[in-house]
């Protein structure tokens, strides 16, 4: 079976178990997040950068899957007891924040209105709280800020504190040895 179909499938499957337009988006989402920031890591051939995506990827999935199985919260729709965290929302900020880091800001930021939608999708349709996305979405950046270094040594990232709003431009100059 070659992958268009498996794609195929996957999201079809998706989109038969949602309910509503708004959780059909979310779960389509979390599939193609992941597959197109992963797919530019191919496309940049950046291999250092894909093994940095697996590290995360991994990391992100146990992290969440424990803390589901340990917690074991009661969804808001009373179908099971694992909502916390949001998966949908982890993996999606997972990507999200990879790229950020990876790659700077500007690759990140549909990424980043994605995972938030996503989000958004997860409460709507009842399958989570506020704080159960919430969660999700801490786990799945903190996985992502732990394992991965910027592309070629240059990155864009947002600087806010409290005296100071603007954007930081920074390039590595080499190694000290």
């Amino acid at each position: 079976m070659n992958i268009k179909k498996i794609i195929t499938l996957l999201l079809l499957s998706l989109t038969l178990q949602a309910s509503s337009t708004i959780e059909k988006s979310g779960d389509v989402l979390r599939i193609l997040i992941p597959a197109l920031t992963y797919g530019y890591t191919y496309y940049l051939d950046d291999e250092v950068g894909r093994d940095e995506f697996h590290k995360s990827f991994a990391t992100n999935l146990a992290a969440t899957y424990a803390l589901k199985y340990t917690v074991q919260k009661q969804r808001p729709n009373g179908k099971n007891n694992r909502s916390f965290p949001s998966g949908h929302t982890s993996v999606t900020m997972q990507s999200a924040t990879f790229l950020h880091k990876r790659y700077g800001l500007t690759s990140a930021l549909a990424a980043y209105a994605g995972s938030i939608f996503t989000g958004y999708s997860r409460v709507d349709s009842d399958n989570h709280d506020s704080v159960d996305v919430l969660a999700g979405a801490v786990v799945g950046a903190l996985s992502s800020y732990y394992f991965t270094t910027s592309y070629k040594g240059f990155t864009i990232s947002p600087n806010i504190n409290s005296h100071v709003f603007g954007i930081n431009f920074e390039k590595k100059l080499g190694t000290c040895r």
